[in-house]
């Protein structure tokens, strides 16, 4: 019995002895639940081979495990932590009820309940409470979503296109032809995330994203491979914005920023995961009949589907149905968002929508992420390609993709979480930036195998904290909630706009330096500087002007009900708001 295995088993065995009170009522449920981590964390008991060793060939009958089974257990252990924890293993009958109904039901009146105690260890105890619940699962599915929708830069080395017969640009296209359908999802997927429980279409979503995932896998032929990739992209386009949406129904403007940037580093983790997966999956080349390349989109969609059984208990909808929170709790949530955004709407009506629609500065933001996305995308889909044209073996060239996503990961935290200490999220974007366009640079301006691989380390370094904070800036900025889900959904349409280019940026003609496409991302990056640069200047200056009339006028608290009413339908447009940044 391998030891990660073993460990999982007795934390949770443990973990039981130790919970007796809440066995009972969710006898069923929990048992449900159980045999889900188990079977994420069987292959540990099947098969046992040394750890990516070289010299170790798949014998008739035997899968190497050994790599899947490893990740396999730890992803079983968050699954099992992040939905078995006592207060989260409940789902109340509230759950039955309409998303307004349900909101409505459970919501505390806190004009009428004066909630006290709430010193600044208080709300660090809360706010710990809230990432503990929250954020870990939230980074696992988008860690699963975003392996599946970049795995097949990894496919392409173990003779994808050569099994498949693509020629020409047809494998550009086929990583192009995603990104439509997955734009054209997203602003109404999170509208449905407004109409219907969080719970429910997340975790509608994932099942048949990784049902996509795993069908790629089985495909003969160029049209194959289209049809699967237009499905994937379906599915794929709710997690993103909706998942940034729902982090902002929790928590303060000012603290958005670290949470997206905690769950934004599960794509940088997904691109090192997937290096070491792909490298260790090459060995099952032939297994069932079936290329490496197969086996890295069926497992790859199998470790989806099965964290997607728990994802429904994992999530829970809104701060005034949490069941791991006390009432107290519940109600300091709930008025800490209220004072945050002082009283604008939460209500669903479509003049929010058309609110959103005609604000320029979405469409700033948009641009600004389109410029971010783009290179990450690229970065994302042909890091293995680039890596190998510097002169790296396949197999070596799967394992040398992980150091540039483990440095990125690392610095996209610390960006964000600085960000949120220091309030300022222009200036860490573009400091971002100019790191960036220095490691494209250094890809560009030499051959030399060791200034370009530094240069990729640089690049991932910059690339990829520009979307957290991008993201909660833009969405601090956006008042009221509906206007807010429709602002985010439009930012991140607008990055994914990014990733159909992003198919074309390095195209095989260009090889091995890549110095056109190494250009193309030098220039995009160039104009999210010059964008940031303006919306930084632009909203100090708001903000100072906006300080100026409220010294001459009365401050919202001196305005009557009336008057409230009818200014909070302005959304951020209101005297007394202030942007972020």
């Amino acid at each position: 019995m391998d030891a990660d295995c073993s460990l999982s088993i007795l934390w949770g065995s443990a973990w039981e002895s130790q919970n007796p009170v809440f066995w009972a009522g969710t006898f069923w449920r929990r048992r449900t639940l159980h045999c889900i981590f188990f079977l994420i964390a069987f292959p540990s008991f099947v098969h046992r081979v040394e750890l990516l060793r070289p010299s170790s060939r798949v014998t008739p009958g035997r899968c190497p495990f050994d790599l899947i089974s490893c990740l396999s257990c730890y992803i079983g252990a968050i699954v099992f932590i992040a939905t078995l924890h006592p207060r989260m293993a409940e789902k109340t009958v509230a759950g039955t009820l309409s998303a307004e109904e349900t909101s409505a039901s459970a919501s505390i009146n806190i004009a009428d309940q004066e909630v006290q105690g709430w010193d600044e260890k208080a709300t660090k105890r809360l706010l710990w409470r809230l990432d503990w619940h929250i954020i870990p699962f939230m980074s696992l599915i988008y860690l699963l979503c975003f392996l599946d929708r970049t795995n097949i830069g990894n496919a392409r080395l173990d003779n994808l296109e050569t099994d498949l017969k693509l020629h020409g640009l047809q494998y550009n296209d086929c990583l192009a032809i995603l990104f439509p359908f997955y734009i054209a999802a997203e602003i109404p997927s999170n509208m449905m995330m407004k109409r219907v429980r969080p719970s429910i279409w997340l975790t509608f979503i994932m099942v048949f994203w990784s049902a996509a995932m795993i069908g790629q896998g089985f495909v003969k032929n160029y049209a194959g491979l289209m049809a699967t990739r237009v499905f994937l992209g379906v599915f794929e386009g709710g997690l993103f914005p909706g998942v940034n949406y729902y982090i902002t129904q929790w928590y303060c403007r000012h603290e958005c920023g670290f949470r997206m940037a905690l769950f934004f580093s599960a794509a940088t983790l997904a691109g090192a995961f997937g290096g070491i997966l792909a490298r260790g999956i090459a060995e099952m080349s032939g297994v069932g009949g079936l290329s490496a390349w197969s086996w890295i989109f069926i497992l790859e969609g199998l470790l989806s589907i099965l964290v997607s059984f728990s994802a429904y208990w994992a999530i829970y909808d809104y701060p005034g149905t949490a069941e791991f929170l006390r009432p107290d709790e519940r109600a300091e949530v709930e008025r800490r968002l209220k004072a945050d955004h002082g009283h604008l709407s939460n209500d669903f009506d479509l003049k929010y929508v058309r609110q959103a629609l005609t604000d320029w500065k979405i469409y700033i933001h948009m641009l600004i992420c389109m410029a971010g996305f783009c290179p990450i995308y690229s970065f994302s889909l042909f890091l293995p390609t680039i890596v190998k044209n510097m002169g790296y073996t396949a197999n070596n060239a799967q394992l040398m993709t992980v150091p540039p996503y483990v440095c990125a990961c690392f610095f996209t935290i610390t960006a964000s979480w600085l960000a949120d200490r220091y309030r300022q999220r222009g200036v860490f974007l573009l400091g971002s930036q100019l790191i960036a366009i220095a490691g494209f640079s250094m890809l560009a301006a030499t051959g030399n195998a060791s200034v370009q691989y530094t240069g990729t380390v640089f690049a991932a370094i910059g690339i990829y904290p520009q979307i957290p904070l991008g993201l909660a800036w833009n969405s601090g900025n956006i008042g009221g909630s509906l206007k807010r889900g429709t602002g985010i959904a439009m930012q991140v349409m607008g990055g994914n706009c990014g990733g159909i280019v992003a198919s074309y940026v390095y195209l095989s003609r260009d090889g091995p330096r890549f110095v056109t496409g190494h250009s193309i991302l030098i220039g995009f990056v160039g104009m999210a500087f010059f964008l940031t640069s303006f919306m930084t200047i632009w909203s100090r200056r708001e903000n100072a002007r906006r300080d100026t009339i409220a010294s001459e006028s009365n401050s919202p608290r001196e305005l009557t009900e009336e008057q409230k009413e009818l200014e909070r339908e302005l959304a951020d447009n209101v005297p007394w708001f202030r942007y972020t940044v």
